[in-house]
């Protein structure tokens, strides 16, 4: 009776362990991956957010209790459930936000792996302590490209006169995260007698890397005729890498010049000039009184010689 006593207490517990044993295993942890394929990665957004979908499916008879744990690359934070119960037969979907990515500062497209970690910590309200009771999935977060780029228009140093030029340096600087150039440029301003060169077509022939900048002259002209006037000059530039990516990205700066009247030559007193040749200035003196008549002088010659012979006699 004791042996067959003991054989049925080691069938007892070989079946307790291989239940256990099915249970341990019978629970998962995977992430939904972009278009179903794991070697595809997440993008991560230009305000550096991303949003991972991942589950836990427990095909157990009784309940679990499972804690999360996430690894984020690129100086990430990581915003998703820190613990949850999964019941029998229950499959659970879950959000991992992701934010804090500075894109700016890292290369376009790069690549680094984030990892999500479920452990479990109960079973049917009783802790688990053997090992094994964890799962684990990864996948890839990816810097988007940005094009961004910035112009910057110095302004004059003071007004200019009507008939002369003034240079304005205009500077384009590259903040996006990848190599980039001007593409188009257009100038304007809101005087019809000032005139610009073409001293910015420099620009767009340049190639311009994260965070360099590039600089160009523009001269422009007032006419000679042109009157005292605040003159608005306006330059707008466009991503070159944008347009080709079917973005756009536009950026504009602006400063005003001062057009005065044209200087005046000043000549001495004296009225000679540097030559010592001397000029001769006629004084044009005009007065109030109406003029006479050929006739009226005539008469009035006539009429004083007349008076004056009957003061002789």
């Amino acid at each position: 009776m004791n042996g067959k006593l003991n054989f049925c207490v080691a069938l007892l517990v070989v079946c307790s362990l291989t239940t256990v044993n099915a249970q341990i295993g019978s629970w998962e942890m995977g992430i939904e991956y972009p278009q179903d394929n794991e070697d595809v990665p997440f993008n991560v957004k230009q305000d550096g957010t991303a949003s991972i979908e991942f589950f836990v499916s427990n095909d157990e008879l009784v309940d679990i209790v499972v804690e999360f744990e996430y690894e984020i690359p690129f100086e990430g934070e990581a915003d998703g459930p820190e613990s949850e119960t999964i019941g029998s037969g229950e499959n659970k979907s879950f959000i991992l936000s992701v934010s804090g990515i500075d894109v700016w500062s890292f290369a376009a497209d790069s690549k680094e792996q984030f990892t999500i970690r479920a452990n479990m910590v109960s079973r049917a309200g009783l802790p688990v302590g053997l090992p094994g009771e964890n799962r684990e999935s990864s996948g890839e977060l990816r810097i988007p490209t940005i094009y961004s780029l910035e112009i910057d228009i110095s302004d004059p140093v003071g007004p200019m006169n009507a008939g002369s030029d003034a240079i304005l340096r205009v500077s384009v600087v590259n903040h996006g995260n990848v190599q980039d150039k001007v593409g188009d440029i257009e100038v304007t301003d809101n005087c019809p007698l000032l005139t610009t060169d073409n001293g910015l077509d420099s620009l767009m022939t340049q190639n311009i890397a994260s965070g360099q900048t590039i600089e160009a002259d523009l001269v422009a002209t007032a006419s000679e005729s042109h009157p005292r006037r605040n003159c608005k000059v306006e330059v707008s530039i466009s991503s070159n890498g944008a347009m080709n990516s079917g973005e756009a990205s536009v950026v504009s700066d602006d400063t005003t010049l001062t057009v005065e009247p044209p200087l005046q030559n000043e000549e001495g007193n004296s009225g000679g000039n540097e030559d010592g040749n001397s000029e001769s200035v006629t004084e044009v003196v005009s007065t109030s009184l109406p003029s006479l008549g050929f006739v009226q002088i005539v008469v009035t010659l006539a009429v004083a010689a007349g008076y004056s012979r009957q003061r002789s006699n």
